[in-house]
């Protein structure tokens, strides 16, 4: 199998910072683009077995997805079982798109779960806000690690709206409610944000979860791979969009991943993988 020279790197860097501390936490945020029949040559079929050894290569402990058909996580599990998936749709069904949040049951136990929506009724499924053209999302679950010294985190997955100028205000807004209910949700744990957020880090919605959080990529002490995310399938970077933001844990790693077999990438998204060590 061909690889990009850049994946090299990140794998490479990546293994050299890989838990030296056995309750270190691996993270993976990754939009996996829904399967539409359109895409020809990068339809879901012909690129499933390279995003599920992309999956398996980093290993992570959990992974925040957007864009996840219910059918896409059956054969994510199916290939890898020892994870298991969450998440309602963006109607609070299972037909379409899912923030669906993936867990190795081995590492971690799911305590509770939740998601609400980004608008101005947040608890109610399906609403919309602010100019969005689509329901946009968060879904959340509180886990604890398994091990000698367990603690518990909160993960959080979402997806702001994506067209440029337009979705300026939805996305901004979509940040200052998660930050609004994090106090609520983690009351007091640790917490790992996933997400794409269609913005780049001088974006307003950026600096608005930044005020809260960290991002992971921004201060890491070790980095590999492209600064950008999205792609297009192309396996050239245009825009860093996707983002691990922490709160209570510090950023041992962080690795863009640009893993392919030949020209089939597993996304038209890079997927992001960090080391994170809780803070005492």
């Amino acid at each position: 199998m061909k690889r990009h020279s850049l994946k090299i790197l990140a794998t490479l860097t990546l293994a050299q910072a890989m838990p030296a501390v056995a309750q270190d936490l691996r993270v993976m945020t990754f939009n996996v683009r829904y399967p539409n029949p359109d895409d020809g040559p990068n339809v879901w079929a012909k690129r499933r077995d390279v995003f599920v050894k992309t999956v398996r290569a980093a290993n992570p402990d959990v992974i925040g997805t957007q864009e996840l058909f219910q059918s896409q996580g059956r054969d994510v599990v199916r290939a890898l079982p020892k994870s298991r998936w969450f998440g309602r749709d963006r109607f609070g069904g299972h037909s379409t798109e899912h923030m669906g949040i993936f867990y190795r049951t081995d590492h971690l136990r799911l305590v509770s779960q939740g998601d609400f929506w980004l608008s101005e009724t947040p608890e109610v499924p399906g609403s919309m806000a602010w100019g969005a053209t689509l329901p946009r999302m968060v879904t959340w679950g509180i886990f604890a690690t398994r091990g000698t010294k367990p603690y518990r985190f909160l993960m959080i997955d979402t997806h702001f709206a994506n067209r440029d100028v337009e979705d300026e205000e939805a996305r901004r807004r979509s940040a200052d409610l998660i930050a609004a209910r994090l106090p609520m949700l983690a009351k007091g744990l640790p917490i790992v944000l996933t997400g794409d957020f269609n913005a780049t880090p001088d974006s307003e919605a950026h600096r608005r979860l930044s005020a809260v959080l960290t991002d992971v990529w921004a201060t890491s002490p070790r980095k590999a791979g492209p600064e950008g995310t999205f792609h297009d399938f192309t396996g050239k970077p245009q825009a860093m969009i996707d983002y691990i933001m922490v709160r209570g844990f510090a950023p041992v790693s962080v690795a863009v991943l640009t893993d392919h077999a030949g020209d089939r990438y597993p996304s038209d998204h890079f997927p992001i993988v960090a080391v994170l060590r809780r803070k005492d």
